[in-house]
């Protein structure tokens, strides 16, 4: 191209190289064929490919890498159809072999690119194609630290800040879409509900941050012994956690009840103040709705309170279990 078209007449050749060059983006003209007719210097540092080599030369020999086959139908549709097509990074990932500067020889990572390609209409019924390739690895790397970002604010939402586990938030959410899926499906789920027991006695002879600590630890051993993914440790409140476990029985919650109770013990954490133990332990209740039983989530948490307060009742460190029939079944007296 040896001129640009002005208001007032043609742009000399140099000037007009100039502008091309000027530009912060990739500029590519090719005819109908794919023969390069204008190669901008953005291009020609992000290639490696210099200008006096690429002009006349088809695109797809200049890259021994070759094109992306969704780069090539792109442009093979915009001469044919004469509608420009954008290639998004998203979509399309980096289909030039344009590389980040400084290129050197044995680059691997593609620059990130976003890709318009257009048909240029001329008085001469020539084919003609406009493309334009815009780094896009800032605005990439923008989304991503905002989506990891909005990512961390969620995750902090349903978190409990002390010690990891997932805070009451969340449990109200879970626990209300594992009900709704057991109710469709016919399927059981059970609840556990585990309290370290004479914890307040703990904060009184040790102090609040060891109070912390236990709780920080306890969390961690509940957590070990769980092996879905969809069971989950829930700090209830305080001292009390709660594990929901979906499609899962009276025998299987038993189980892993007993090996919560054990997990909590075997810290063997010193606890002078207990009435029942030398160490901190835990009363655990469970509460199963079975399959084909008329069951409500106010009963079947009703249920796992009590569970949990016949535990304590029954001696502490120790497992107790109930079905949700047996909803209404009245708390042992004087449980504190």
């Amino acid at each position: 191209m040896n001129s640009i078209t002005a208001k007032n007449g043609f742009i000399p050749e140099r000037i007009a190289d100039r502008i091309w060059d000027s530009i912060k983006s990739g500029l590519i003209l090719v005819d109908g064929e794919g023969k390069i007719m204008l190669w901008n210097d953005w291009i020609a540092q992000h290639s490696g490919i210099p200008a006096e080599f690429a002009l006349n030369h088809f695109l797809g020999s200049l890259f021994p890498e070759g094109l992306t086959a969704s780069f090539k139908v792109a442009l093979k549709n915009v001469l044919q159809y004469k509608l420009p097509i954008v290639l998004s990074n998203a979509l399309h990932r980096s289909p030039l072999p344009l590389y980040p500067l400084p290129v050197t020889q044995h680059m691997q990572e593609r620059l990130q690119q976003s890709i318009v390609i257009t048909p240029i209409v001329t008085g001469e019924e020539k084919h003609l194609c406009l493309i334009q390739i815009t780094d896009a690895t800032l605005s990439i790397n923008r989304e991503r630290v905002l989506k990891s970002h909005s990512e961390r604010l969620s995750q902090e939402a349903i978190t409990d800040a002390l010690t990891g586990a997932y805070n009451r938030r969340f449990f109200g959410e879970r626990f209300t879409a594992e009900f709704g899926r057991a109710q469709r499906q016919n399927i059981p789920l059970s609840l556990i509900m585990l309290d370290v027991d004479y914890f307040k006695y703990y904060n009184d002879s040790y102090g609040h941050p060891a109070g912390d600590k236990v709780l920080i630890s306890v969390a961690r051993a509940l957590k070990s012994q769980l092996n879905r993914p969809t069971d989950v440790v829930v700090r209830y409140g305080g001292e009390e956690f709660a594990v929901i476990l979906p499609d899962s029985g009276s025998e299987g919650s038993q189980i892993v009840a007993e090996r919560l109770r054990a997990a909590v013990s075997n810290l063997n954490i010193p606890h002078r103040e207990s009435k029942i133990a030398d160490r901190v332990t835990a009363s655990v209740g469970i509460a199963t709705c079975q399959p084909d039983t008329d069951c409500n989530m106010a009963c079947f948490l009703e249920t796992a309170d009590t569970a949990l307060y016949s535990a304590k009742h029954g001696g502490r460190n120790c497992v107790r279990h109930l079905l949700t029939s047996d909803c209404g079944r009245p708390c042992p007296p004087g449980t504190p």
